[in-house]
């Protein structure tokens, strides 16, 4: 016992560095004996006194789930007698009532009969920090190992798909090359056919290869700023001709201040996918609408949404699942890939945002997607720094989804307009070098098809100004000084 007293002052003198570490001692010579070192407190919030005012001192803290295990695997541990060393792991209840995980290695020493134990010494660790990070691989490992069992599938779906319409470009080729007899109008069918399968097999191609080149990253996603309703517009172009020819009215009602950031190749592949999807399946003579808004803090909602055939409940589970290839003829007998929803949602997902959607059978379908908010910016053309300084903060204030770029003369605004894309341009008409007319015919001879409005500053109106500008196509012409409000509502005029 003198040695194991010498053992305790040396270990006294050592634990105070310890920050992560605490030990314990008991000993039963006579009285039982508790030490518990002062870096107890560290882990455990509890001071050393309190530890040792408690019954079984840290033990009782084992958190409760755990208890009935470690009593236990001690109580095994002490009765045999060819063990000497023990190591477990459990939680125990801090001070704060945070459980926290610690492994502890608990050693015995015995009596000359082997049978009485003299001491009992611990080293508790704290391993909470690990066993975060044990957890997060376990959770991390399970999701590969699901993803690689979907892609198994996904592979065996595809290698299927991709040998499939071979059937027919082969048959009706091998038809048109052999038999001299066939008609014209045959010859068509049959040329249709091959036509119809090949469509659809570039389709799919196209999409498998997207969402592989997503996953792997050899796509870089490049974000940039874009007008949500020039974004769409572009996009959706193409799809103009099925929609004639199906005599559906395809309908957009997005705001013209309304940016995202993002890459224009990929979010107009997914504006596609869902329009084109949205045509496919709705019947001649109803309507498909494109919407926008603001979704929340930071993000933009846009909706995709048909009066067409709808989903039914059993095949809403499937949509989206790389393991669960889903497609459906539309309402022409028009085929897709059933990957384009897949590639829809890798792509949103690229961008931080979500996609989701609602169905009703006979109702139709709305798809909806958010992707990052880009702020409007606003090129103020202006010379006097103390009016710049005065309209930036005014706007800014009044706006704060708005920030105000500022170019010191219509030269400078030129060079500044084509990678600002602003939402509105503010200028004074009096500038040197080149005044507002100039500038805004220069504007116009960039841009032929102009949709940004453009606001008009002047302390020397008068009526043939106010028809130079109007002929130019100016939005709002305002005679300086102008009041805050009234420049405030003139900008939302202009824009709602």
């Amino acid at each position: 016992m003198e040695k194991e007293k010498i053992s305790l002052e040396l270990l006294k003198d050592l634990h105070s560095g310890f920050n992560n570490i605490f030990f314990s001692i008991r000993f039963y010579d006579g009285a039982v004996e508790n030490f518990v070192s002062d870096s107890v407190e560290q882990i455990t919030g509890y001071t050393p006194s309190e530890i040792l005012s408690l019954p079984e001192i840290h033990y009782s803290l084992i958190f409760e789930d755990d208890l009935a295990a470690v009593k236990k695997s001690i109580a095994e541990f002490e009765k045999d007698l060819d063990k000497k060393t023990l190591e477990l792991s459990y939680r125990i209840n801090s001070k704060a009532g945070i459980p926290i995980w610690v492994r502890e290695f608990l050693r015995l020493e015995r009596g000359g009969n082997g049978y009485s134990i003299t001491s009992k010494k611990s080293a508790v660790i704290n391993i909470d920090e690990l066993k975060s990070s044990e957890t997060e691989l376990y959770e991390a490992l399970e999701v590969l190992k699901d993803l690689n069992l979907s892609k198994d599938k996904f592979i065996s779906i595809v290698s299927h798909d991709l040998r499939a319409p071979f059937t027919t470009l082969l048959g009706f080729s091998e038809i048109l090359l052999n038999e001299r007899d066939i008609s014209e109008d045959e010859r068509n069918e049959y040329l249709q056919y091959i036509y119809e399968a090949s469509k659809t097999q570039l389709n799919l191609i196209n999409c498998l290869l997207d969402w592989s080149r997503l996953q792997t990253g050899r796509i870089k996603v490049d974000p940039v700023r874009l007008n949500v309703k020039t974004l769409i517009s572009t996009a959706i172009t193409p799809l103009t001709g099925d929609a004639v020819r199906k005599n559906i009215n395809v309908k957009i009602d997005i705001p013209v201040d309304l940016y995202v950031n993002a890459d224009e190749r990929l979010m107009s592949q997914a504006v596609v996918n869902l329009t084109t999807n949205a045509i496919k399946f709705t019947p001649e003579g109803k309507e498909v609408h494109l919407s926008a808004s603001r979704f929340k803090e930071g993000m933009v909602e846009i909706v995709v949404k048909d009066e067409g055939l709808g989903i039914s409940e059993e095949n809403q589970t499937k949509l989206f699942k790389i393991d669960q290839k889903f497609s459906l003829v539309g309402t022409n007998g028009e085929k897709g890939s059933g990957l384009g929803l897949t590639l829809v949602k890798e792509i949103i997902e690229k961008h931080g945002g979500q996609v989701w959607f609602y169905s009703q059978i006979s109702e139709g379908s709305e798809f909806h997607f958010t992707a990052p908010e880009a702020k409007n910016r606003i090129l103020l053309v202006e010379d006097d720094l103390s009016v710049q300084k005065l309209y930036k903060r005014i706007i800014e204030h009044a706006l704060p989804n708005f920030e105000v770029q500022i170019a010191q003369n219509g030269y400078e605004a030129i060079g500044m307009y084509r990678d600002l894309l602003p939402t509105i341009i503010i200028t004074d008409h009096d500038m040197p070098l080149m005044n507002g007319i100039q500038l805004v015919e220069a504007i116009q001879n960039k841009e032929s098809n102009r949709t940004v409005p453009i606001v008009v500053l002047s302390a020397k109106l008068n009526d043939e100004l106010i028809k130079k500008y109007s002929r130019l196509g100016v939005d709002k012409i305002i005679s300086k000084p102008v009041e805050p409000e009234i420049l405030i509502q003139q900008i939302e005029d202009c824009l709602y």
